[in-house]
């Protein structure tokens, strides 16, 4: 009998393979919706909780250190940062909450009072109605890593104003010389701090720390972590089964597994494979990705690719400008057609097939060739780094709505991890001191792999297979999401690693050899007694 060939290049099938349909459509849709916000809660949740944990002090207050609050005007305020609330919130919300905020205050000149109060807005605000003031409007955090710095906005006006130890409209202050610590429990309405010297003289300059004490941070982490939890499980659940969708049954009633041939492509067989050999069926994808490891590989040559591989990164980001503008000419044309015009998908594959290249030789692919990739958007038979994707007849029209951002969210996650940052980025910033930066990001679970490979080409001479064919299977479903997310495909990218650089895998092994059959035995020959059984 014979048996077609697993490559789904050479049998894409009437559909180009499977997509999930119906309620599963609709599964897949509301777990993707339900992926980004039960990700945010457990994220969020997590932070919460550490913070609580290892950010608080003795006392339980979570703090910010402001190292330098200098002003050349009487006072310095923290009006919208304190608290307000307005009229028609009960005060048994801000009770509830158990939320205690502290200031503190030293004067950076030996021999300054300084003054900390509280009081009402609108009684601070006519206090200081046409006096010159700064009002604290945001914390910035230095570039360079150094402490944080408040952003002040003046208000213009005189440049005194009457002592505030002589008002009484402060709910509560502190004044004297050295350290002075000011302690409030809040509550509901309008309230602002204010910072000044004790005689109300102009020439505010202290070292600040802002406090706050929550007793609902706790409850409040563990909440959202329940809740992204069980957003996260339900949404993995719905995803998965759209994902999985329902597959043509196998003859008798049994499903085929998960990734695997239907049975209609394959014929049956007379030799039957042993029931104790565990096989891993590739997934059915019309985009086929080849590597082949080139060795004998330079121990060294790794170290410098990345520079020499900067004139094909130089065409690339030109190549990949034209191709975000195929793409949404593409988008239209499926919209309206239902096709995807030969010429724009041949480019785009292109476009591709010149990436992988370029990547396998120097980056994320894996390093796994030494021989400097061609110039070129056409498949290249003889490199070792190979990639293809099956022309679909037909697309979905609805499914180029929603399949490039919705319905590959998962992946997009998923492929995040993988690559994210992998390649080598670049980013210019400066100080503040205005000197200019170079920063170097990388990350990425690929990049570390291909990391590992390269230090073993380095100091043991070879590339680990195992660690190969791992990469290998990244890149793979690396790719097969880019094809699905380029609307080149919409055969749903499969949930699995195909690991390996061939992207047909070996075939089972062949029936076992026939047993050996004794010589011939002569006619003269003694023959044992009793009954012979024969066949």
């Amino acid at each position: 009998m014979t048996t077609t060939s697993p490559n789904p290049i050479a049998t894409p099938g009437p559909t180009g393979g499977f997509h999930p349909a119906g309620r599963h459509i609709a599964a897949l849709v509301i777990g993707c919706l339900l992926i980004l916000p039960g990700l945010g809660l457990l994220l969020g949740g997590a932070g919460l909780a550490i913070t609580y944990a290892v950010g608080r002090d003795d006392a339980g207050y979570l703090s910010l250190t402001l190292p330098a609050l200098t002003s050349q005007s009487p006072a310095i305020t923290a009006e919208d940062i304190v608290v307000e609330t307005g009229p028609d919130v009960p005060a048994w919300v801000l009770d509830r909450l158990d939320l205690d905020l502290r200031l503190t205050a030293r004067p950076l000149a030996s021999g300054t009072d300084v003054f900390l109060g509280l009081a009402p807005s609108g009684d601070l605000t006519a206090y200081l109605r046409g006096v010159a003031h700064e009002q604290v409007v945001g914390i910035a955090r230095a570039r360079d890593g150094s402490a944080s710095a408040a952003v002040l906005r003046a208000t213009p006006g005189a440049s005194t104003v009457a002592a505030p130890t002589a008002q009484t409209f402060w709910t509560t202050s502190a004044t004297g010389s050295g350290q002075q610590q000011l302690s409030w429990r809040v509550t509901g309405g309008q309230w602002a701090a204010v910072i000044m010297n004790a005689d109300g003289s102009a020439g505010v300059a202290v070292a600040a720390t802002v406090g706050v004490r929550a007793g609902f941070l706790l409850p409040l982490a563990l909440v959202m972590l329940g809740i992204g939890l069980v957003l996260t499980g339900v949404a993995v659940a719905l995803i998965v089964r759209g994902a999985n969708g329902t597959r043509p049954p196998q003859p008798g009633g049994i499903a085929p597994p998960d990734g695997a041939l239907p049975a209609s492509t394959v014929e049956a067989s007379p030799v039957a494979a042993p029931t104790s050999l565990s096989t891993h069926p590739r997934a059915v994808s019309p985009v086929a990705l080849d590597a082949r490891l080139d060795e004998p590989l330079s121990r060294w040559l790794w170290l410098v690719k990345w520079f020499l591989a900067i004139p094909h990164v130089f065409v690339l980001g030109f190549l990949w400008i034209a191709f975000s503008v195929v793409s949404v000419f593409a988008f239209f044309a499926i919209l309206f057609t239902g096709r995807y015009p030969r010429g724009l998908f041949d480019f785009n594959l292109g476009v591709l097939r010149w990436t992988w290249r370029v990547s396998y030789y120097a980056s994320s692919g894996g390093l796994g060739t030494d021989r400097y990739p061609p110039f070129s958007l056409d498949d290249e038979p003889d490199y070792p780094a190979r990639l293809d994707i099956a022309y679909p007849g037909r697309l979905s029209r609805g499914l180029v709505l929603v399949k490039w951002w919705l319905l590959a969210i998962p992946h997009y996650l998923i492929v995040g991890l993988l690559v994210g940052g992998g390649s080598w980025a670049w980013t210019w910033a400066r100080d503040t001191d205005g000197n200019g930066r170079l920063n170097i990001l990388s990350g990425g679970l690929l990049g570390l792999l291909v990391l590992v490979a390269g230090l073993s080409l380095l100091f043991a001479g070879h590339y680990p297979r195992a660690l190969f064919d791992l990469v290998a299977g990244l890149n793979r479903w690396v790719y097969r999401v880019i094809a699905y997310a380029a609307l080149m495909t919409d055969v749903y990218p499969p949930f699995q690693l195909d690991e390996g650089g061939a992207e047909v895998p070996p075939g089972l092994p062949g029936p076992p050899p026939p047993p050996t059959l004794p010589p011939p035995v002569a006619d003269d020959a003694v023959r044992p007694t009793g009954p012979t059984r024969v066949g």
